[in-house]
């Protein structure tokens, strides 16, 4: 029987491995087998996250949270749970290895995914003039032609967002008309940097090493064209990996996992959630991190009452 099971890894997951474990309830870290890491796997050059004033690499980064969680005590783990059972005093854990986990307490940081136009080449240039996230990767955009593909807030808020470094944003949207709210489109449509282009969808992205356009089809009469650009952000938003827990705990209407408050606390005594899988809104490491501190001093605070 185990004091806590963490299942996920990236800034959340690895944060509440190593608070768990300095508490000493030696957590076991389930990371995944393909995906230990998180989304910062999947980036190059990571400089806004604190104690860092030079930049990191996404995985050198990744790489730090893990050695410290494992420095203090967490056992990780590199499989996949296919099957929890949360809703007793005992939390069962499922791996694809066939093992099965007790654990008294279970902290979920499984993430969320940023959504993919599913085009060729689209994980091959993430990083490399392709990315999901204004906020992390704009800074990276100053003085250059770039492009946002989305019709709703997210999409609205990281146009304007863009317009801070770039000389250019187009925003391409597959139809006539946004489903964002009045006024995120209304700053949208009046920021003289931002050109909308309406009733079209990316089919192609194009250059080798490094972005440098795309093939735009038009929805209404199906005729293409190429838009030169120096990079594209797709916000066309994000899934919550919630599949494992989903008929276990309280989900929110966007179907994140649902915590009281400010606390990581879950409909299910005893299960904690933090990170990407609990936020819709901010989605850095920095504030997954955050979250998995939460998690991990709520699981601790659990425990040592029951």
């Amino acid at each position: 029987m185990r004091d806590v099971i963490i299942i996920g890894s990236g800034p959340a997951g690895y944060t509440a491995g190593i608070y768990t474990a300095r508490a000493g309830l030696k957590p076991l870290l389930i990371a995944s087998s393909v995906e230990a890491g998180g989304e910062l796997m999947k980036t190059t050059e990571v400089e806004n996250y604190p104690g860092f004033p030079e930049g990191m690499q996404g995985p050198d980064l990744m790489a730090n949270f893990q050695a410290q969680a494992e420095k203090f005590g967490t056992e990780i783990l590199l499989d996949d749970v296919v099957e929890v059972d949360l809703k007793g005093d005992v939390k069962i854990v499922k791996t694809g290895n066939g093992e099965t986990f007790e654990a008294k307490a279970v902290i979920l940081a499984t993430g969320a995914a940023y959504r993919e136009l599913g085009l060729p080449r689209e994980k091959e240039l993430s990083g490399h003039g392709v990315s999901w996230c204004a906020t992390c990767d704009g800074f990276f955009f100053r003085e250059k032609s770039i492009a946002v593909v989305g019709g709703g807030d997210s999409a609205m808020e990281e146009a304007n967002f863009l317009t801070r470094f770039a000389t250019k944003v187009y925003l391409i949207h597959r139809r006539d008309t946004f489903k964002a709210s009045k006024i995120m489109v209304e700053r949208a449509l009046n920021n003289p940097k931002i050109e909308v282009i309406y009733n079209s969808e990316v089919v192609e992205l194009k250059g080798e090493a490094q972005l440098n356009g795309v093939t735009l089809r038009n929805t209404t009469d199906g005729t293409t064209s190429d838009l030169a650009l120096d990079g594209l952000f797709i916000a066309v938003g994000n899934d919550p990996r919630v599949w494992l827990v989903e008929n276990q705990v309280e989900l929110t209407p966007e179907k994140f996992i649902k915590v009281e408050g400010r606390s990581s606390k879950t409909s299910l005594p005893g299960v904690f959630a933090c990170g990407d899988v609990i936020d819709p809104t901010y989605r850095q490491a920095i504030t997954a991190a955050g979250s998995g501190c939460v998690a991990a001093l709520d699981a601790e605070h659990y425990l040592t009452a029951h």
